[in-house]
């Protein structure tokens, strides 16, 4: 298949079917009404705006879908989410769903209703972006500007395509866990670029260790002026995004490094050799990490991590912590050729390794001035030598990198509680 026909076939397959947005519209505006209803009831004022790729018109078709509500509280109301939670508390009783209370820079709520995950958020009302007091007060802002910007354009399908990509490669999300793109800011790259072809044809230019700035809502008279404007914390991103609608944001800021090279490898991978395969999310990654051990001549290794942290961003940055911790202790011993970190949703991940036993690892020893500490180095490390004042030692690992693991977890168990870890295999 040519890379033309691969997109046509895809498009059809991202977007929901009208069934389904009909029924979510159905659910959505039971919900509203009854949000409104109790919001008069306890006089709170403050309204109710759907928000996210719902209201924008670029939800991805999957098997539940996350609909954001915002609930746009007076901005002089104080502890918002205090006064959500009874809202939310009497409006599903009404409704007779479940709901889920979630802490975040602000506690949120969450109402299930069948395929839909109703997130209700609190944000205040505010009139200009540079009056939020939270990132989420600009969702507002944000859904206005791609609703206006896709009006009778057909960007929509291109946005689908984007994401259905991402995702595939684990990398769409802001989450501190994937330091991915974020809906919105594959929203605002496809609007700058045109077309998801157009825009994996410009992000591949991008060569490791630079960046490129893009500013769709010419907040700038030069890109470089970008640079003395935005926050020094925000301009760590392999791509800077100006905010269309606020000038002092870098829409991507929570991109990392390494999840943009993922992205552009294989972004090139896909235009060289176009298949839908790369629109297909799949748990592969252990199969093919299993490869490379196997060509490799090293060891593959399957951690199966847990916690006791609250699912979402909050489990998933624990685990990723722990994943990296792990890692860095196999390295004192070990060559990590390739590594994949997998977390979808509730409390347990994966983490997939192909490692090489290190061909010589260096020990270092004290000073050989430190007379008792000299002494008991040698005595420990028979094959001991002074190099510059000091001493050192070579060994080699005469044991798995799986063995090393499983001792290392029955010795640091209170070390994983403290990093919120409750659980920790290794296969």
């Amino acid at each position: 298949m040519n890379i033309k026909e691969v997109l046509r076939e895809e498009k059809l397959k991202v977007k929901p079917t009208e069934e389904t947005i009909k029924e979510l519209k159905n659910k959505v505006n039971e919900l509203i009404l009854c949000l409104e209803k109790e919001l008069k009831k306890q006089k709170v004022p403050a309204d109710v705006f759907i928000g996210g790729s719902f209201a924008k018109g670029t939800l991805l078709k999957r098997k539940d879908y996350d609909i954001d509500v915002l609930i746009r509280f007076d901005w002089r109301l104080e502890k918002i989410s205090d006064i959500l939670e009874r809202i939310v508390n009497n409006t599903s009783k009404l409704l007779n769903k479940k709901t889920e209370k979630l802490h975040g820079s602000r506690d949120y709520f969450r109402i299930y209703d069948g395929e839909a995950i109703f997130e209700i958020i609190p944000v205040y009302k505010i009139k200009k972006p540079r009056e939020a007091r939270n990132i989420t007060d600009l969702s507002y802002f944000h859904v206005n500007y791609v609703k206006k910007k896709l009006k009778g354009k057909k960007i929509a399908e291109e946005i689908l395509l984007s994401k259905s990509f991402c995702k595939a490669q684990g990398v769409y999300g802001a989450e501190s866990y994937i330091n991915g793109f974020s809906g919105y800011g594959l929203e605002c790259l496809l609007i700058n670029y045109g077309s998801f072809l157009k825009m994996l044809k410009e992000l591949v230019k991008v060569k490791i260790g630079e960046r490129i700035i893009l500013d769709p809502g010419k907040h700038y008279k030069k890109k470089n002026d970008v640079l003395f404007s935005l926050n020094e914390a925000r301009l760590q991103s392999p791509i800077i995004l100006v905010d269309p609608t606020w000038k002092e944001r870098n829409v991507l800021a929570a991109l990392s490094r390494e999840c943009f090279e993922k992205f552009s490898a294989r972004a090139k991978d896909f235009l060289k050799n176009p298949s839908k395969k790369f629109f297909e999310t799949s748990q592969k990654d252990a199969e093919k990490i299993k490869e490379i051990a196997k060509k490799k001549k090293g060891e593959f290794l399957q951690v199966d991590i847990e916690t006791n942290k609250q699912e979402g961003d909050i489990a998933g940055t624990k685990m990723k912590k722990f994943s990296r911790f792990i890692e860095s202790e196999l390295r004192r011993y070990f060559d990590v050729i390739e590594r994949e970190f997998i977390y979808s949703e509730g409390q347990k991940a994966e983490f997939y390794l192909a490692v090489k036993p290190k061909k010589k690892i260096v020990i270092y020893g004290p000073p050989i001035e430190m007379k008792s500490h000299a002494i008991s180095f040698k005595k420990k490390h028979k094959n001991s030598y002074i190099k510059k004042g000091k001493l050192y030692s070579e060994i080699k690992a005469n044991f798995s990198a799986r063995d090393f693991l499983q001792k290392w977890a029955e010795k640091n168990k209170g070390k994983m509680n403290e990093m919120g870890i409750v659980g920790m295999r290794v296969d």
